[in-house]
């Protein structure tokens, strides 16, 4: 009984995964259980509420998208090349006729509701992202790496907004922008030593 439940469980957070993201989080119930192949009684068991199945979806899913983007830890690249790699990384995603943007952005805007728990999910992944370019920043010398974390943060987040709504790839606008605000921040080729830059004074 437990191999079953736990094989539903998985196909219906496979399934979730995919249809929301495809086709947003109000993907009603009968369309997701049929796609995983489950029961509404079956997808209860295992969920109270449709709110807790999206949460856990895009829980399940975050670390695969984030990963999709980031850097391996072993990754021996200046903090310039690791930051500007993850959206050398975006422009080749958006030219996919399956990108359909952050998934974090989609389900909080789709949701509108900064209590839900998957509200929750989607701030807590998305700081990931901010946190390891703010990593990143401090060690590619910027004054201010936690300005310089958002302002890529929002460019990501952005650029990937706009692909979606204009149907048509990056061409380069993401990562130039982000090569802009990281020079600017760390003096250009300061970063590429990996070394903290001294602040003034």
């Amino acid at each position: 009984m437990n191999t079953v439940r736990a094989s539903s469980r998985d196909r219906l957070l496979d399934a979730a995964a995919e249809l929301f993201y495809s086709g947003g989080v109000h993907v009603g119930v009968q369309a997701l259980c049929a796609a995983a192949g489950v029961s509404k009684r079956s997808m209860y068991q295992e969920f109270a509420t449709k709110d807790e199945l999206v949460a856990a979806s895009l829980e399940r899913s975050g670390p695969r998208y984030n990963a999709l983007f980031l850097p391996e830890e072993a990754d021996e690249r200046t903090p310039r090349e690791r930051i500007l790699h993850v959206f050398e990384r975006l422009e080749a995603r958006s030219g996919s006729d399956r990108y359909r943007g952050c998934p974090f952005v989609s389900t909080a805007m789709e949701l509108k509701d900064i209590t839900h728990p998957a509200s929750d999910v989607a701030r807590r992944f998305k700081q990931q992202l901010t946190d390891f370019f703010e990593q990143q920043a401090g060690l590619a010398g910027a004054a201010d790496p936690a300005l310089l974390a958002r302002q890529l943060t929002v460019v990501f987040d952005g650029a990937g907004a706009r692909a979606v709504v204009s149907g048509k790839p990056l061409a380069g606008l993401a990562l130039a922008t982000a090569t802009t605000l990281v020079d600017a921040a760390t003096g250009g080729s300061s970063g590429e030593t990996g070394r903290p830059r001294l602040s003034p004074g």
